[in-house]
């Protein structure tokens, strides 16, 4: 997905003013580089669910100090306790989760071979069927390990207030309608989605004097 940043601007900039703007104003897109281990990206993406960047990029941290090497295996994982578990700051509902992904690493269950020649639905029905991994989680495993180039979760708080505010909407918008907002932005969606997360994090321009 690298070698498609330049055709992603091109064509963000062609389709959507607002792209256009958003594009000169935050420059190249730069998508971080995923762990390529699964079962360790889809952790990841477990932890980081329903929470800000910063609280979950911290109890992530304290989960990952529990193991040897810094790094969450299935087995490990599987012999942590509840309260070693619990005690880094996951939730019940996410401590279940978690072992539920370990249970399908250790049987085999979450083999992704030969991944790259699936469909994206297919992806997030193979994914999906792990308790804890929703759509949203599957698109992120997607956009982030996969690179795939044209994700659009329509779900995603963020990506939807930036939307409401970039689009001068009255109100968050309804799947229908980031599908409908979104539409030009095909065949790279990630990559707008990418700048609308960015939006958010960027400080307003000051007002002309």
């Amino acid at each position: 997905m690298p070698g498609d940043a330049e055709a992603a601007v091109s064509h963000l900039r062609r389709a959507d003013p607002v792209m256009a703007t958003l594009v000169d104003l935050v420059g190249p897109p730069q998508l971080r580089a995923a762990d390529p281990d699964p079962f360790r990206a889809l952790t990841r993406a477990i932890v980081y669910q329903q929470l800000s960047g910063r609280a979950a990029g911290t109890i992530h941290g304290r989960l990952c100090a529990l193991f040897p090497g810094g790094e969450p295996e299935p087995g490990g994982i599987m012999s942590a306790t509840d309260e070693a578990l619990r005690g880094v700051g996951l939730s019940r509902q996410k401590t279940a989760a978690l072992r539920d992904l370990a249970a399908h690493a250790l049987t085999g269950e979450l083999t992704l071979e030969n991944v790259e020649g699936w469909s994206d639905d297919e992806v997030i029905q193979h994914l999906t069927r792990v308790r804890g991994v929703g759509r949203w989680t599957a698109e992120m495993y997607l956009m982030f390990s996969l690179r795939r180039p044209d994700v659009l979760p329509v779900d995603d708080l963020g990506i939807n207030r930036a939307i409401m505010q970039l689009y001068a909407l009255p109100a968050l918008p309804r799947p229908a309608e980031v599908l409908r907002i979104g539409s030009p932005w095909r065949p790279y969606a990630t990559y707008a989605c990418w700048y609308l997360w960015r939006s958010q994090d960027m400080t307003p321009p000051a007002p002309p004097v």
